[in-house]
């Protein structure tokens, strides 16, 4: 069975399985939008109640751990030059690597290992590659695990709602009309996310830096 034929079977037979295959899929390399799974899911527990929203999200944070792990380790075993060779191959553009965003990401993170990863399972496009600088520098399994476990949680909750509350939406009556509008809805909520944490970060450098001014003036 080709790829694309095997996630039109899983999407057209949604259960907890073949949600945590899928979303496994996602959190690894392979290019496939959550969007597509967690809130068709959580519409079909309120339209058809085939399923459980809350396990709904437990399966897709399950899948997602599962697909960041062999990310993280293969990463991690690989080691840097062969994920830079693999990042500016034609298959690594394709899934929009390059060694430009290894190596930005790589020193973010060895300085804020806990938060870029946090973030990171939040952010659009970032969600998919943060796993790779994560072992590339080695971070702590144990961290690295809870806190993507945490930043899934807090997105498939996000998307759950999401096809929850479109279920209620007169009009939507289909699973094409639901992902298109889950998807348009979820870019702004990850691009106001991205913005958010933007003004956090700047405000925390903002006033390390004032402080440090303070110190040197006190000095």
């Amino acid at each position: 069975m080709e790829s694309a034929a095997f996630i039109q079977w899983c999407l057209n037979h949604l259960n907890y399985w073949t949600i945590t295959i899928l979303m496994a899929l996602e959190s690894s390399l392979f290019p496939l939008p959550s969007e597509i799974v967690v809130p068709p899911a959580a519409w079909k527990s309120v339209v058809g109640n085939q399923l459980n929203i809350y396990l709904v999200v437990l399966f897709a944070t399950l899948g997602c751990d599962i697909g960041a792990s062999v990310n993280y380790f293969l990463a991690q075993w690989l080691g840097r030059p062969i994920v830079y060779k693999f990042a500016n191959s034609k298959i690594g553009h394709l899934l929009l690597l390059n060694q430009e965003k290894l190596d930005k990401t790589v020193d973010y993170f060895q300085k804020r290992g806990a938060i870029a990863t946090f973030t990171g399972r939040l952010l659009p496009v970032i969600r998919h590659l943060i796993s790779i600088p994560a072992g590339i520098s080695k971070m702590h399994y144990g961290a690295f695990i809870l806190y993507t476990t945490i930043g899934s949680a807090i997105w498939n909750s996000i998307l759950a709602l999401m096809g929850y509350y479109c279920s209620k939406i007169p009009g939507i009556e289909t699973e094409e009309q639901l992902i298109e509008t889950v998807t348009h809805y979820s870019h702004e909520i990850g691009y106001t996310l991205l913005g958010l944490i933007a003004l956090v970060i700047g405000y925390k450098i903002y006033k390390s830096h004032k402080k440090k001014k303070k110190m040197q003036a006190g000095g």
